[in-house]
Formats: C-alpha cells, structure tokens, sequence
C-alpha cells in the first residue's frame, strides 16, 4: 500500500524535471514546447489506471487479451496520426503492425521462449506493441520525408521509365533502416549503456538476474523482429507514390 509520504517525493521529482524540460524548450524557442510536459502528465495518469486495473484482470486470459486490444488501438491510432491521419494510413498501419507482432509472439510462445501466461503476454505482448508502433511511425515519416526532399529524383526515375514502387526503392530501403536505429543501438548497448525496463523490473519482482536477463533477451529479439516486419510492411505500403506527399507536421 502506498503512503502520501511516498507520493509527495516523487511528485517533487517528477514536477521539477516537467518545468525543466518546459523551461529548457522554452529557452530555445522550440515549437510545441508543453507537448513533452503535457505528454508526462497524461501518461501518469493513464499509468495510475492502468496499475489498478491490472492489479484485478493480470492474471484472466480474457482480460489480458482486452488490455492487449485496447492497446493495439491506441497504437494503431497514434502512428497513423504521425505519417498523415486517414482511414487508409490507419489500415496499413494497423495490418503491418498486426503482422509483425503476431508473428513474433507466435514465435516466442510456440518455441517456448517464455511460458504462455497471461502475464507474460501482458508484459511482452505490450512491450512489443509500443516498439512497433514507434517504429511504424519513424519508418512512414522518414518516407515521406525522403520522397518530399528528393521529390526531382523520383520523376526522374520515373520519366525514364521506372515503376512507382522502384523510383523510392532506395528511399523505402533508407527508411526502414533509419527507423530501426533507435531499437538496434538500444539493442547492442544493453547492459553497458543502460538496464533496460523489462530487466530491472523482473528484478524488482523478485527473479534472479540471469532469468531477468533471460525475459530481456527475448524483449529485445521480439522488439527487432516485429519491428522489422512492421517497418517493412508500412513502407511497402506507401511506396508506389503517385504525387509528391505532403510535409508533415
């Protein structure tokens, strides 16, 4: 049970590091300067619910599988915003990232990786849902941004008798690998860059390092291939342009 006395240092932690993230951006002059402030703010509120949530449904497969579609929608939802909403960018996002997390959890359940239970398809299956959708989002924006800045380059191909699809060849294949950066350096430097969260929280759980290490392990392999195949997806998707995209905001 946690006390007020427990609260009231954290919630001095968190409102200092939330003006000075204001107050640094500010300083700067940068454009949507409260969007990471009021991101904080929303994201502990939707932590407190859904702490107290799990802490009834954890452990009802029906219930995980709820939390985990609940998920999936919001995720779904928020990178199609990032490449330019429409119903037609929700659909491909949500089938390429639909794809790319089935098959990886399908792996990681039927080899036996980690055991079928509601709270481990909970944990993973989370994890794996907001790294793909990161990734999604990363690997649509960089597309369009490389057709837009190179927009002369793709007519070119195009007026010499290339295909939609093979005039952003070169393009699609530089934005699928810019958008696994971030998971392939988070990837290679665990362990001596930073403790990532699914390690030190199985610790704080009460499981021994080497099985903590073991869960993070797994993460990271199922974070690298549901997000290839959902980067891969969404810039196949997107690759046959037709007109110049439009700069996104």
């Amino acid at each position: 049970m946690i006390e007020l006395g427990d609260v009231v240092p954290t919630l001095l932690g968190v409102g200092l590091l939330v003006a000075l993230t204001v107050a640094v951006l500010a300083a700067f002059g940068a454009p949507h300067r409260f969007a990471p402030a009021l991101a904080i703010l929303r994201g502990a509120a939707q932590l407190a619910l859904i702490s107290f949530i799990l802490g009834g449904v954890i452990a009802q497969p029906l219930w995980v599988a709820a939390a985990l579609l609940v998920m999936f929608t919001v995720a779904s939802v928020t990178a199609a915003h990032r490449i330019g909403w429409s119903w037609p960018h929700l659909a491909l996002v949500g089938a390429s990232m639909a794809g790319g997390i089935t098959v990886t959890l399908v792996i990681v359940f039927a080899t036996g990786a980690l055991a079928f239970d509601p709270r481990y398809v909970l944990a993973i299956g989370g994890i794996v849902i907001g790294n793909a959708m990161t990734i999604a989002a990363l690997a649509g924006r960089r597309f369009n941004e490389s057709v837009n800045e190179r927009w002369e380059e793709v007519e070119g191909w195009l007026a010499l008798g290339a295909s939609r699809r093979q005039s952003t060849l070169e393009l699609a294949r530089g934005a699928v690998h810019s958008a696994l950066i971030p998971s392939t350096d988070q990837t290679k430097t665990t362990g001596l860059v930073t403790l990532p969260g699914a390690f030190v929280g199985a610790i704080f759980g009460g499981a021994s390092p080497l099985e903590a290490g073991r869960f993070q392990i797994v993460v990271l392999a199922s974070i690298m291939a549901a997000g290839s195949i959902t980067a891969v997806m969404v810039i196949n998707f997107l690759a046959p342009v037709r007109l110049r995209p439009a700069p996104l905001r």
